[in-house]
């Protein structure tokens, strides 16, 4: 019997899941190894964590596996491939393939057909791939300038949204959101939540989606509201320029990651938006799981 491994290296959490040719026999989860993020140390930890529990939830050990697949943000680029790779063959001695997230994404959406994917998790990003195997993305151009509608901007958006309330009115401190944002960071004032978003180095924003998603104040509703929007457009641009103007037919398109699963105003102002902009786009009902994609790629390869 031949094991694989596909693993889903994000910047908030890690999922691992191990399978043989046709069954999932097991998933596992870990902290996050997105390598840019949170460095080389934090790494090994979760990645490493990921894998035994895996293994041993299903009943086998790591010298059993036969390949592995890894798709992270960012871990597509040779030289922190080769970081991820070793790293993982400290304890798996078979091959070990790194690959970028959206790469597992679009394959876990998608397998080989052609189709668009929305990535909302910590990060935020689009890719797509048209008939004849070409690539597009837009957006995920990093937290300090961009990843619009990702968890990171969603609570940088909420602080944002929160002290601009507040100098117009008081009340603001008492809201719903205010105490969920409090909480989170373990604040206590307003000041004080504004000295924590402007130290340094920057905190960790996406900790405060939580949070937001499930705050009923208007402004957060509307925060959300805007995430929707912003990933609707990203997701326009690359079926706009991948699949051009004259292409008829429907454009599958595909929700991944933390925000779409966990915001259902994400969801459907996305979901509406999108059909807006683009009458073509024609989008799966469910939130897509990219480490199945991962452990496609595995058995695959």
């Amino acid at each position: 019997m031949s094991y694989y491994i596909g693993l889903d290296g994000g910047g908030t959490k890690t999922t691992c899941a191990v399978g043989d040719e046709r069954t999932l026999l097991a998933t596992a989860t870990a902290g996050p190894s997105n390598i840019v993020r949170v460095g080389e140390a934090q790494v090994r930890e979760s990645l490493h964590r990921a894998v035994r529990q895996v293994c041993a939830a299903a009943g086998i050990t790591p010298e059993q596996v036969k390949r592995t697949c890894l798709g992270g943000s960012g871990a597509g680029r040779p030289e922190l491939a080769r970081v991820v790779r070793e790293i993982l063959a400290e304890i798996l001695s078979s091959p070990i393939d790194v690959v970028g997230d959206m790469e597992i994404a679009l394959q876990a959406a998608f397998d080989t057909s052609p189709g668009v994917i929305v990535i909302a998790g910590t990060g935020s990003i689009a890719y797509g791939r048209d008939q004849q195997g070409q690539t597009l993305r837009a957006g995920g151009w990093g937290f300090a300038i961009g990843d619009e509608g990702s968890a990171h901007w969603i609570g940088r958006t909420a602080v944002n949204a929160l002290l601009r309330a507040s100098d117009r009115s008081d009340a603001a401190t008492q809201s719903s959101l205010a105490k969920g944002l409090f909480q989170a960071w373990k604040v206590t004032s307003l000041p004080d939540l504004a000295r924590a978003a402007n130290s340094i180095p920057p905190p960790d924003f996406s900790s405060l989606f939580p949070a937001v998603s499930k705050c009923p104040d208007d402004f957060a509703v509307e925060v959300l509201r805007n995430a929707g929007r912003e990933l609707a457009e990203i997701a326009e641009v690359v079926i706009d320029r991948l699949f051009g103007h004259e292409q008829t037919g429907s454009v599958h398109v595909a929700m991944i990651g933390g925000v779409f699963r966990h915001a259902s105003v994400v969801r459907q102002v996305f979901y509406n938006e999108l059909h807006k902009l683009e009458p073509r786009a024609e989008i799966l009902p469910q939130v897509v799981e990219p480490v199945e994609g991962a452990l496609k790629m595995a058995r695959s390869a």
